[in-house]
């Protein structure tokens, strides 16, 4: 059985990025002393200096279950439109992802944030004030 890395001919990498087998990487950058583990999705997203994610982890860059699919990103409790329907996460540095984590479309990590293992980041902007 061989190792598989599907990465998109539209990511960036700068400096060495470390990823695992069986892993995807869609339309990303990924910024010097990355390492993404296995079995990872990482779409449409910026991935700082120094981030570590976890096996299993998902950066998701779409929401299939709203009819409205549109992306939004909460900035100060305000709600702003990235005007994408595809869009995943802006993750930065020193962040520390843990196994089988998901970050929804439009999280916004500020450095060294560290997310547990199992944990769902869904930063709905739909709740906050518009």
């Amino acid at each position: 059985m061989s190792d598989l890395r599907l990465l998109d001919l539209k990511i960036r990498t700068h400096g060495l990025s470390l990823v695992g087998i069986s892993c995807e990487i869609k339309t990303s950058v990924l910024l010097e002393g990355c390492a993404v583990a296995h079995f990872n999705f990482v779409g449409d997203s910026i991935i700082g200096h120094d981030v570590n994610i976890e096996a299993g982890a998902i950066v998701a860059n779409h929401y299939n279950e709203r009819k409205d699919d549109t992306v939004y990103v909460n900035i100060d409790g305000k709600r702003v439109s990235t005007g994408l329907h595809k869009f995943g996460s802006l993750v930065g540095d020193d962040c520390r992802i843990g196994a089988n984590a998901v970050l929804s479309p439009g999280t916004l990590l500020k450095p060294q944030t560290i997310v547990k293992r199992l944990e769902l980041v869904e930063q709905d902007p739909q709740s906050c004030d518009m």
